[in-house]
């Protein structure tokens, strides 16, 4: 890992880790909202049941979901580690301190479109967050990590949260349209449609793996949700066993690039040093 340079704190570094933890705190109440523990509707009961992991053939099962947890773990830890005295004047958080407090708050954003605001509302909060981690993880990418605790915190939760709203952005998408845009003729051809998509889905999990040099940690989240739609379409409703085995591919496919791109980069590092 390349070092990045640190320099001594100033105010503007001070407001940008302010930033962070309000904008964190601002997430993980509109989760409290958007589980019901504040009085909300759960997500899975509002826009008519539209957000529900029996909605689409593309909805994962809800199990999948539990991975929010770990998400919400990620970006608190990130969150008290960027506000650290250390972390004050680091270049490498002044360039995406900012970009994480941002995908914070739209992830927020989500749940409360989904509790008060329309169904296409969902979705444009949901590609707004999906375009402010893809500039995240492109920022992560150029300026690599310098200590392995700066990764775990900040390059796996900003991975993490990337992969999971990659493919949750589908099926956000793929309710939409099944609520509001597609004609009811299509249900007929639903099948062939999941099946289209799930194909795209493996070939863009594929170019992020790419596109961030073999990185797991979005691959694990994407294939943890691809995972999840095959188990719901095996096991509950609607029902596609076509679906769940090209999810389930799709799946494996997504994990196998990152790992191919580490261990290809490993052996070339490995012919350099025996030179």
């Amino acid at each position: 890992m390349t070092a990045t340079t640190t320099h001594p704190g100033t105010r503007s570094d001070i407001v940008r880790q302010t930033g962070v933890i309000a904008a964190t705190t601002f997430m993980l109440i509109a989760a409290a909202v958007g589980g019901g523990l504040l009085g909300g509707t759960p997500v899975q009961d509002v826009q008519d049941g539209n957000l529900a992991a029996d909605a689409t053939v593309l909805a994962p099962a809800s199990s999948a979901f539990s991975i929010w947890s770990v998400i919400y773990l990620f970006m608190i830890a990130y969150t008290v580690w960027q506000a650290l005295p250390s972390q004050r004047g680091s270049e490498r958080q002044r360039r995406v301190g900012w970009v994480i407090a941002l995908s914070a708050v739209l992830n927020g954003g989500w749940l409360l479109a989904a509790q008060f605001l329309t169904l296409f509302a969902t979705v444009a909060a949901i590609v707004l967050l999906l375009i402010t981690l893809a500039v995240a993880i492109r920022i992560l990418v150029v300026d690599r990590p310098r200590t392995l605790i700066e990764s775990l915190l900040t390059d796996v939760t900003v991975g993490l949260h990337l992969g999971w709203v990659s493919l949750a952005t589908v099926a956000n998408v793929t309710a939409w349209l099944t609520a509001d845009v597609a004609p009811a003729s299509w249900g007929e051809a639903s099948d062939a449609w999941g099946i289209g998509v799930l194909t795209v889905v493996a070939i863009i999990g594929s170019a992020l793996a790419i596109g961030t040099r073999g990185r797991l940690a979005p691959a694990l989240a994407m294939a943890w949700g691809l995972t999840w739609i095959g188990v719901g379409r095996a096991t509950g409703q609607p029902e596609s066993m076509p679906i769940a085995i090209t999810a389930w591919i799709a799946a494996a496919i997504v994990l196998l690039v990152p790992i191919v791109l580490w261990v290809a980069g490993r052996r070339g590092e490995l012919d350099l040093a025996r030179r």
